[in-house]
């Protein structure tokens, strides 16, 4: 994952700052050499390292700091505050124009995940209750007007194309057609080069002064680190972008070009790509990154996908099974699906505070659930209802039919046993509470495993 190598830096150094009952000048300074070089590694721009560094050794060795009776957590606070602050400091939204349809031209090299960021940006916009339009103003790379028209189909959203013809009279014609049949949003996916040229930046710009965009959002991969912020710049000084769309900060990125971009650009990152479906995408929050950064978690996150992804009626109709004691097998495997829908495990723990670090180095099964669903879609639908008539014979057909071993169905039978006793044991303790006059806590809703 993205700033894995600063994050474990950065606790190295902390640490160290942790350890001491209290803090001189002198052991600050120690440490903001080690988060300077944790910068560097992690190919933050050189002079906002240092500008980094700098601004947070003035205020660690301030008085209040020194004396205070925590004073390593007090410059582990301000560490996050500068960090916050260095991304943007608060999270950056997307242009709404006065009268619709809002225009946004996105642009970025080829290979930066431009047309599928295009797509996943406008199917966001279309699960919050807008209505996005896609328009293929790439007309040199091959198959580029095919690839939108996949992803758009994807996503559920139209896509308008006319073919190889001039650009910004597609744009035009798209703007059009958005204004007649009321879409509020148009997305240009314009074409895009293996590297920087007089051409396509002329060709942009011609778009820009016809259309007039009301948003210029410029696609980066984090995987190429400083050439990201250079290439950033070099954009924002043609066309002047509003605004960055960070992609594969899912992957292997050291992180520098996250904590770069606004510091040399002055433009903030609006989203940012977390993996390869068109849902793996988030809104870019300066302060939760940075307490990611800071092996603090984000619960804010974490709660935001739980509410997208998990269904509040199957939540109550659980809740109802729950109280009557019928959990069964169908119902374990709508709680794997709803748990599915938050994305990987392991990414999702690691937004727990604290739990982050104690997971790095755990091998998480990611498949797991899979096989679970397949011992269960093995049996009938009386077994799956009443688990308990399964008996050996019928444990070696489930077990054939899914390609698991008897010991398998075994497990997963015990595990939903334990379960089903232990919801028992909270109903049963519900009703203690409810006859002594405590607060009914079964009334939660959304009990998920």
């Amino acid at each position: 994952m993205a700033f894995e190598g600063l994050s474990d830096r950065l606790e190295s150094a902390f640490q160290r700052l942790k350890s001491k009952g209290s803090l001189t000048e002198a052991d600050v300074k120690d440490a903001m050499r080690e988060v300077r070089m944790a910068l560097l590694e992690a190919d933050v721009n050189y002079k906002v390292a240092k500008d980094f560094t700098k601004t947070v050794t003035e205020r660690a060795v301030g008085e209040k700091v020194m004396e205070s009776l925590t004073p390593a957590q007090m410059v582990i606070k301000i560490v996050n505050e500068e960090l916050t602050g260095l991304m943007g400091g608060t999270k950056s939204r997307l242009a709404i124009a006065n009268h619709p349809p809002t225009v946004v031209m996105m642009c970025g090299l080829q290979g930066s995940g431009k047309t599928t960021h295009t797509a996943k940006i406008a199917m966001m916009l279309k699960n919050q209750g807008h209505r996005p339009l896609l328009a293929a103003c790439d007309i040199y790379r091959p198959a580029a007007i095919k690839q939108l028209q996949v992803v758009g189909e994807q996503a559920g959203v139209p896509v308008f194309e006319m073919g190889q013809i001039d650009p910004v009279t597609i744009a035009q014609e798209a703007i059009k057609l958005a204004k007649d049949r009321g879409y509020d949003y148009v997305f240009l996916d314009t074409a895009g080069r293996l590297h920087i040229d007089e051409v396509l930046m002329e060709e942009l710009k011609n778009i820009k002064s016809t259309v007039h965009p009301h948003e210029i959002l410029f696609v980066v991969d984090a995987m190429t680190g400083q050439d990201a912020v250079n290439v950033a710049k070099t954009f924002d000084d043609a066309l002047g972008i509003d605004g960055v769309v960070l992609t594969k900060l899912d992957g292997d990125t050291r992180g520098g070009a996250a904590l770069s971009i606004r510091a040399v650009t002055g433009k903030p990152i609006k989203f940012i790509g977390i993996g390869e479906k068109l849902g793996d995408l988030d809104v870019f929050h300066p302060d939760r990154m940075a307490s990611r950064i800071l092996g603090m978690g984000d619960v804010l996150s974490l709660i935001e996908k739980a509410e997208m992804a998990l269904d509040e009626k199957k939540a109550e109709e659980l809740e109802k099974k729950l109280r009557q004691n019928k959990f069964d097998l169908n119902d374990l495997v709508d709680q794997i699906d709803q748990i599915k829908r938050l994305g990987s495990i392991k990414d999702t723990l690691s937004l727990i505070p604290g739990l982050g670090k104690q997971i790095k180095d755990v091998e998480i099964d990611e498949t797991a659930f899979d096989k679970i669903k397949a011992i269960v879609y093995s049996m009938t639908p009386n077994e799956r209802e009443h688990p308990e008539i399964i008996n050996p014979s019928r444990k070696r057909r489930i077990a054939a039919g899914c390609g698991r071993d008897v010991e398998a169905v075994n497990k997963l039978l015990a595990q939903h046993k334990q379960m089903q006793k232990m919801f028992k044991q909270m109903n049963s303790a519900g009703k203690k509470r409810r006859r002594k006059g405590r607060p009914d806590l079964s009334q939660l809703k959304g009990f998920n495993i």
